[in-house]
């Protein structure tokens, strides 16, 4: 299945472009271990991957959520480059796209420090016209509003859009705001829990998005 009305690719980043499973994981592990000593394991904390940090710790104490996010983020900054790679094929997907003129943009709930480390640290800045960070909305994924802004600033139509992901927040995102939808295979949280969002492509790996928008 191909849909070549599509021009424009929206990619969240974490778990999608660039592997940050690990950073994310360590730097939830070591916030944690220090306000709740032994109560959260790898597999609880794979549940907060996906929602912002504010969403996860104020629901955890609102009287801690900025300081928990503060002891998180400094981690996170001061590990990135050791832990941080990016996916099979998605520095030879984003040329082919980016030489076929599509119209390519970032949708991720990270502030924009963080993304940008993260695509400096890849290669991947120069192919992105748009990005939309938490920075930049009042309502972030799965509410519409950033796919939706990503969309307008990049002139784009929702018909002529997909947004790609990892996690249900992408998927449902993107589908609020009208964008054809596609999962990763690789998500942490596995293919099947993507499935259950009903998206209407399925990657195993990014390369396989060429074909999808005839740009194989």
């Amino acid at each position: 299945m191909n849909d070549s009305t599509i021009n424009t690719v929206l990619f969240d980043l974490d778990g999608t472009l660039i592997n940050t499973n690990e950073l994310i994981i360590a730097s939830f592990q070591h916030t944690l271990d220090h306000y709740y000593p032994g109560q959260y394991s790898r597999e609880d904390i794979l549940h907060f991957i996906g929602p912002s940090l504010f969403d996860t710790f104020s629901a955890m104490d609102p009287d801690l959520t900025d300081d928990m996010i503060q002891m998180y983020r400094s981690f996170n900054h001061e590990q990135h480059d050791l832990l941080v790679t990016e996916y099979e094929t998605v520095l030879d997907t984003l040329k082919v796209l980016q030489d076929r003129g599509f119209k390519l943009g970032i949708v991720t709930t990270k502030i924009r420090d963080t993304v940008l480390m993260g695509l400096k640290l890849t290669g991947l800045e120069p192919f992105f016209e748009v990005i939309v960070t938490l920075d930049d909305v009042q309502n972030e994924k799965p509410h519409p509003e950033p796919v939706q802004l990503a969309l307008s600033k990049l002139g784009s139509d929702p018909h002529e859009a997909v947004m790609v992901g990892d996690n249900y927040h992408d998927i449902l995102s993107g589908q609020a705001a009208g964008t054809k939808t596609a999962g990763v295979a690789w998500s942490i949280k596995g293919e099947e829990a993507l499935l259950k969002h009903r998206p209407d492509f399925m990657l195993k790996k990014m390369s396989d998005l060429l074909a999808i928008v005839g740009a194989d």
